[in-house]
């Protein structure tokens, strides 16, 4: 389940959109997808992938973290592996030999152009704490780390749904509030247990200046809302931490737009 989900992302981002004219889209009106009627299904339980237990970790990351913040890609560049960077999508490997394991990364996550936004998303991973081992190379570690769930009994519900292992989320706390409607102050009507939720597209606009939120069917089979940094897709991009001596390297990055 390591493809990133494209109907996750579209369920989440559809709000957004649909406040905009099919001409500010860049796009003509298309007829949206089948959507599977809404149904209880049974829970899936999900736990979350714990932090490493490593001093030298926190340590690198705090260094990812400042050079993250200062866009410094110097010192990026000698928190990465010197050689044999490895960055893996969907058709395979994309790093190129060629070029060196600093500007692999800055094509993988996205520190090249204007916009630059790879310095927030390392940001970002330097202030998460979990790791899972990556299984095809040794002393490599990935973050975020992965949760722990039963991938037979995820399949199963989604076939019992007609849906895709990909229309479900997790939440990242337990107890996050589900509300009646988007509305941020809506009352709230229940909250949910540490369990796979199904997510699905809402093409309602949203109102200007509210948080985003996603709508959701709750295991009873009812529609709700929760904040849409609340809940976490299965396959998120992932960057990769090599273990050298007593210390830390980037080794790689798995995903990646380009």
């Amino acid at each position: 389940m390591r493809a990133l989900s494209i109907s996750f992302l579209f369920a989440v981002a559809v709000s957004s959109l649909a406040a905009l004219p099919a001409a500010a889209q860049g796009t003509a009106p298309q007829a949206a997808p089948a959507v599977a009627p809404a149904k209880p299904y049974k829970p899936v339980e999900v736990k979350l992938p714990e932090p490493m237990k490593d001093a030298s970790f926190e340590a690198f990351r705090k260094q990812l973290g400042e050079a993250a913040q200062k866009k410094d890609r110097a010192a990026l560049a000698k928190l990465v592996v010197a050689q044999n960077f490895f960055w893996q999508g969907e058709d395979g490997e994309k790093a190129d030999k060629k070029k060196s394991s600093i500007d692999n990364l800055a094509a993988a996550v996205g520190l090249n152009g204007k916009d630059a936004f790879g310095w927030e998303l390392l940001a970002g991973y330097a202030g998460d704490p979990t790791a899972s081992a990556f299984p095809d190379k040794p002393n490599t570690f990935c973050a975020p780390g992965d949760p722990v769930f039963d991938d037979k009994a995820l399949e199963d519900v989604a076939k019992a749904t007609k849906t895709d292992p990909g229309d479900w989320g997790y939440p990242l706390t337990n107890g996050v509030e589900v509300r009646g409607t988007a509305k941020p102050d809506a009352p709230v009507t229940e909250k949910l247990g540490m369990h796979f939720v199904r997510v699905m597209p809402d093409d309602a606009a949203p109102a200007q200046d509210q948080p985003t939120a996603v709508r959701i069917v709750t295991p009873s089979g009812k529609i709700g809302f929760v904040s849409a940094d609340a809940v976490a897709p299965l396959g998120n991009d992932q960057i990769c931490y090599s273990k050298e001596g007593a210390g830390w390297k980037i080794g790689g990055y798995i995903g990646g737009e380009q």
